[in-house]
C-alpha cells in the first residue's frame, strides 16, 4: 500500500466510502430533513440544514468503511461483495479503520456547532453504527438494529432544533425503522443464497417464504404511522400526497421483489431512496403552502 501513487489511492477511499452509489446516503438523508422540517415547523435554517446534510454523508461513509472492516471475511465469498478495497487487499485494515475514523471526526466538528442535546445523541448514534455490522453473527434480524442506526438523525435533528427529543421523534423513529426493515430485507434477499452458505443471519432468511410478504408489512407500517404522525402534527393534504405517491412506489417495489430474482430485488434496494425522498417533498410542499 505505502507504494501506491496518490490518485490511485484516493480512488480506493472513494470506493470504500461508495461515492459513486449514493443510494445509503440518500435513506439516511430523507428522514432526517424529514425531522428537520417537522422540528422546525418549516424550513430549519440554512446552518442545521448544511450540518445535517453533510453530516449524513460523512457519517454514511464512515460507517462504510466500518462495515467492510468488519465483514471482510464473508464478504470474500459473496460475488457482489468481493472486490471492495478491504476485502480485496486494495486496502489494509488500519487504514480503512483510520479514513472511518477522519470522516466520523468530520460529522462530529460539525455537530459540534450544534447544541449539547444533539452533541450527547451523537454519541449514541456512533455507538449503534459501529456495533451493527458485527450484529450479523448472532442476532436473526440485523436489519432491526440498522434501522436503529439510519433513523437516529430523526432524534438528533429535534434536538438540534428544538433542545429536545419530544415523544414525535421517537414516534417517527420507529416507523421509520420500519422502513429500513422493508428496504434492507429486499437487499438481504439478494444475497440470501450465500448468506445461508456462510452463516450470515439476515431478514431474508429469517423471514423464509414470507419474505415478500414482510416487506411489504413493513412499507405499510412505515407509510401508514408517518401518514397518522403527520396528520396529528397538522400536516395536510400534499404531505398525504406524498405519502400516497411513496404508497405507489412501494407498489411497484412488490412486482419487482416478488419472484425473489436478484436483479428485481436489487433494483427494488437501488430505488428505495425515492419511496423517502416523496414522502419529504410532500411535507416540505405542505409546510410551504402554510
Amino acid at each position: 500500500m505505502t507504494g501506491l501513487p496518490l490518485p490511485r489511492r484516493f480512488a480506493l477511499y472513494l470506493d470504500l466510502i461508495r461515492w459513486n452509489r449514493p443510494a445509503g446516503t440518500y435513506l439516511l438523508l430523507w428522514p432526517t430533513l424529514s425531522a428537520l422540517w417537522f422540528a422546525a415547523g418549516g424550513f430549519p435554517g440554512w446552518h442545521l440544514l448544511v450540518v445535517f446534510v453533510l453530516g449524513t454523508f460523512l457519517m454514511r461513509s464512515a460507517g462504510c468503511a466500518v462495515n467492510d472492516v468488519a465483514d471482510r471475511d464473508f464478504d470474500r465469498h459473496v460475488k457482489r461483495t468481493a472486490q471492495r478495497p478491504v476485502t480485496s487487499g486494495a486496502l489494509g485494515v488500519r487504514e480503512a479503520l483510520a479514513v472511518g475514523a477522519l470522516l466520523a471526526l468530520l460529522a462530529f466538528v460539525l455537530v459540534l456547532s450544534t447544541n449539547p442535546t444533539t452533541i450527547a445523541w451523537s454519541f449514541a448514534a456512533l455507538a449503534v453504527a459501529i456495533f451493527y455490522p458485527f450484529t450479523k453473527r448472532f442476532f436473526s434480524m440485523p436489519q432491526a438494529v440498522l434501522g436503529v442506526a439510519f433513523s437516529f438523525g430523526i432524534p438528533m435533528a429535534f434536538a438540534a432544533v428544538q433542545g429536545q427529543t419530544p415523544a414525535l421523534a421517537w414516534a417517527l423513529l420507529l416507523g421509520n425503522l420500519s422502513w429500513v426493515l422493508a428496504y434492507d430485507t429486499e437487499y438481504a434477499m439478494v444475497d440470501r443464497d450465500d448468506d445461508l452458505k456462510i452463516g450470515i443471519r439476515t431478514s431474508a432468511i429469517t423471514l423464509g417464504r414470507f419474505d415478500v410478504a414482510g416487506v411489504m408489512l413493513f412499507y405499510a407500517a412505515y407509510l401508514g404511522s408517518w401518514a397518522v404522525l403527520g396528520a396529528q402534527a397538522g400536516r395536510g393534504a400534499l404531505y398525504l400526497a406524498g405519502i400516497a405517491t411513496a404508497a405507489g412506489i412501494a407498489a411497484w417495489h412488490f412486482t419487482l421483489i416478488r419472484d425473489r430474482s436478484r436483479e428485481g430485488c436489487f433494483r427494488a434496494f437501488r430505488l428505495n431512496h425515492w419511496v423517502g425522498f416523496t414522502v419529504f417533498a410532500g411535507l416540505v410542499a405542505d409546510f410551504a403552502r402554510g
